[in-house]
C-alpha cells in the first residue's frame, strides 16, 4: 500500500501481519471534495475542544485523504481511517501482548473473525480451494439494514469490474476467473464468489494462498451496498457514507477533519472506546508537533526533522516496525530511464547511509533490496524472513559508497554520458512534506556531484502528486511501499506490465511470467524460489531505487490505552480508554 512517511525490522511474537495502500507507498492524500453536514445530533468537536465528560481522540496521521472508498483507496491513511469505519470477513483485533518499542502505549495486532463468525476450508481435487464464510447473526448497516453475504457478493465483484478502475483489483486475482474479469474478457458476475443464502458466503480460489485471510481484513474487500456507492457522491457527507464499522462518520470537513462517533448498530458496540474520534488533516510537520504539544493532538506519525534527536532522546517519539519501503521509482519508458545502465548508475550513487543518520533519523536500515525486513519466508514467522535468505543487491551503506560511484560514473558513461555531459536535465517529483523535501534534496546534490548530471526538484499536493505519478508524467518520483499482507507477493505482484499501483511502468513479460507461476505453485519450496527469482529479476533490471526500510514512528498522549497495532501501518483506536 502506498506510503507517505517512514520503517524496518522484523515484529516479534505472537503478530500475525500481512501493507492499501498499499496500502500501496504514500502517506498523505487527498480527496477532491468534502461537505460539512454533520448528521444531526452526531457532531463532533473541531480543533481539539472536547464537551466536558466527553472521551475525544484527536489524531493525525496525513493531510486530506485521496479517497475513502474502499475500492478505490491505496494509501495507509485512507486504510486506517477505512478500518475504523467498514469491517471484512476478517478484522485486527487487539492480541493482548505488547508490541515492542512502544513502551506499553500500542499492543499487537492478530488477525480473527469479523462480520464472518467462522469459515470453512476445503481444498477441491482439481487444486482449487473452497473458503465458506459464516456471518454473523443480526449483522446490519450503520443506517439499521442488513448486512448480507450478497453485499460481499456486490463488492469483490465490483472490485475487479474494469469499469471500477480500481488500481487493487489484483487483490483478489486469486479468486477463479478474476484475472479474465480484469482483462475485459469476462463478465464480473463470472467472478468465482457466491451467496448461497444471506449468512453464507463463498469464495473459490485457483489454488489455496497462505495470506488469504489478510486479504478478507484488507480495506478493497470490505462490503459496499450497491444502492449506496451508486450515488458517485456517497463518500463525502455522514448521510450518505454508510459502513459497517465499528464507528461512522458524523462529520467531514475537506482538508481540515474526518470525525466519526461509535456505530450504534455494530456487533460488538459494548466494547466500544472513544466518544469521537477525529482524524485532523495537515501536512505541515511544525503544525503537527505545535498541536500535539497544545494538546490539541493526542496522536501524531509526523514532526519535523530537525526536532526527532531532541524527541526521542527524551523519550516521547516511539519506534516500532514496519513492513515498508521507501524507494526512488524511475520512468521505465521515458528517455534517459527507459536504459537500465541509467537506472542503476542513479541507484548506485545514492548514499543511503546519509540517508538514515541525517535525516530520517528514527531506525531505518539502508535498502539493498526492495522487499523489506521482517517479511516473511518459507518458514513463516519462525523462520529466517524473505531478505534474510534473499541478501542485498548492491552494497547499501556508506562503506562500500565510493565503489558503488565508480561503478555509477563507468554505467553512466557506457549509456552515452561520460561525466555526466549530454545527459538532459531531469525532475525529482516528491508529495508536500519537510522530510519528503530533505530527501529529495539529498539525493539532488548526490546525482549532481557524483554523476554530474543535473536533477530539478518538483513538490505536488498529495492528490496531484498521486495522479501524476500514476499516469506517469514524471522522471524519477517519490515512492514508497507497505505491506498489505506478510508475504513477499504484496511487493511483487504490483509491478506486473499494467498493474494498478506500477508507477515505474515496468514492462517484462518474463517477470510477469513468474508471478504467475508463483501464484499458481502450490509445492511451497518452489513457490519461495520462484519468489526470489521474482526479485533477483525486478532488481536486475534496476526498476527502481529503494532507499531504506522505514519505521513506524508515533508520539501519544499518555492518558490514552488500549490502542493496538499492525505493521501494516494500520494503529486502531476503537477500543481505547482514557485515564
Amino acid at each position: 500500500m502506498k506510503k507517505r512517511k517512514l520503517l524496518s525490522l522484523l515484529l516479534a511474537g505472537a503478530m500475525v501481519v500481512g501493507l492499501l495502500a498499499g496500502c500501496g507507498g504514500g502517506t498523505q492524500g487527498t480527496e477532491e471534495t468534502g461537505n460539512e453536514s454533520p448528521a444531526p445530533g452526531t457532531e463532533s468537536p473541531a480543533g481539539g475542544e472536547e464537551p466536558s465528560g466527553e472521551f475525544v481522540i484527536n489524531i493525525n496521521i496525513a493531510s486530506e485523504p485521496q479517497t475513502i472508498d474502499p475500492a478505490l483507496n491505496t494509501a495507509v491513511d485512507g486504510a486506517v481511517m477505512l478500518q475504523h469505519m467498514f469491517e471484512g470477513l476478517m478484522r485486527w483485533n487487539d492480541s493482548g501482548t505488547e508490541t515492542p518499542g512502544s513502551d506499553g502505549q500500542l499492543n499487537n495486532a492478530v488477525i480473527g473473525p469479523g462480520q464472518a463468525e467462522s469459515y470453512d476450508r476445503v481444498i477441491n481435487d482439481d487444486g482449487t480451494a473452497t473458503y465458506t464464510f459464516h456471518l454473523r447473526d443480526g449483522i446490519t448497516w450503520s443506517d439499521g439494514q442488513p448486512v448480507t453475504a450478497n453485499d460481499f457478493v456486490f463488492a469483490w465483484q465490483r472490485l475487479v469490474d474494469p469499469e471500477t478502475a480500481a488500481d487493487y483489483s489484483y487483490m483478489i486475482g486469486d479468486v477463479v476467473n478474476a484475472n479474465a474479469i480484469i482483462n475485459g474478457e469476462m463478465d464480473p458476475s463470472e467472478l468465482g464468489v457466491s451467496a448461497p443464502d444471506d449468512q453464507t458466503f463463498v469464495v473459490t480460489l485457483n489454488n489455496d494462498i497462505p495470506y488469504f485471510l489478510e486479504i478478507c481484513a484488507f480495506p478493497a474487500c470490505f462490503p459496499v451496498r450497491e444502492d449506496v456507492v451508486s450515488n458517485a457522491e456517497w463518500t463525502y457527507t455522514p448521510e450518505t457514507y454508510i459502513s459497517n464499522g465499528p464507528y461512522v462518520m458524523s462529520e467531514r470537513v475537506t482538508n481540515s477533519h474526518i470525525s466519526m462517533v461509535p456505530n450504534e448498530h455494530y456487533w460488538d458496540f459494548e466494547s466500544l472506546g472513544p466518544d469521537v474520534i477525529t482524524f485532523h488533516m495537515m501536512d505541515d510537520a511544525n503544525a503537527m508537533i505545535s498541536g500535539y504539544r497544545s494538546g490539541d493532538l493526542d496522536y501524531i506519525e509526523n514532526m519535523p526533522v530537525d526536532e526527532i534527536p531532541t524527541l526521542l532522546s527524551s523519550g516521547e517519539l516511539k519506534i516500532v516496525d514496519y513492513l515498508s519501503t521507501y524507494y526512488v521509482c524511475f520512468q521505465n519508458q521515458l528517455e534517459p530511464f527507459d536504459d537500465p545502465r541509467v537506472r542503476e548508475a542513479f541507484t548506485l550513487a545514492i548514499d543511503r547511509t546519509y540517508l538514515v543518520n541525517n535525516i530520517s533519523q528514527t531506525g531505518e536500515i539502508e535498502a539493498g533490496a526492495y522487499v523489506p525486513n521482517g517479511v516473511y519466508d518459507a518458514e513463516g514467522a519462525t523462520g529466517q524472513t524473505f531478505r534474510e535468505v534473499g541478501g542485498d543487491y548492491y552494497a547499501p551503506t556508506d562503506a562500500d559508497y565510493e565503489a558503488n560511484c565508480e561503478r555509477a560514473r563507468q554505467l553512466l558513461a557506457d549509456a552515452g554520458y561520460p561525466n555526466g555531459e549530454g545527459f538532459p536535465v531531469v525532475e525529482y517529483l516528491y508529495n508536500t512534506d519537510d522530510r519528503h523535501q530533505a530527501v529529495a534534496e539529498a539525493l539532488q546534490n548526490m546525482w549532481q556531484t557524483e554523476l554530474g548530471v543535473q536533477v530539478t526538484l518538483r513538490n505536488e499536493e498529495w492528490n496531484s502528486f498521486l495522479e501524476t505519478r500514476k499516469q506517469g508524467d514524471y522522471s524519477i518520483a517519490r515512492n514508497g511501499w507497505t505491506a498489505d499482507y506478510n508475504d513477499p507477493m504484496s511487493f511483487l505482484d504490483m509491478f506486473l506490465t499494467g498493474g494498478g499501483n506500477n508507477d515505474a511502468k515496468y514492462e517484462n513479460p518474463e517477470y510477469d511470467a513468474l508471478i504467475a507461476q508463483a501464484k499458481a505453485e502450490t509445492d511451497a519450496t518452489t513457490r519461495w524460489q520462484l519468489l526470489h527469482d521474482a526479485e533477483d529479476m525486478l532488481m536486475g533490471d534496476w526498476a527502481v531505487a529503494p532507499l531504506f526500510y522505514y519505521t513506524h514512528k508515533f508520539m501519544m498522549n499518555d492518558d490514552i490505552h488500549g490502542a493496538y497495532y499492525s505493521p501494516l501501518g494500520y494503529t486502531m483506536f476503537d477500543r481505547c480508554t482514557q485515564g
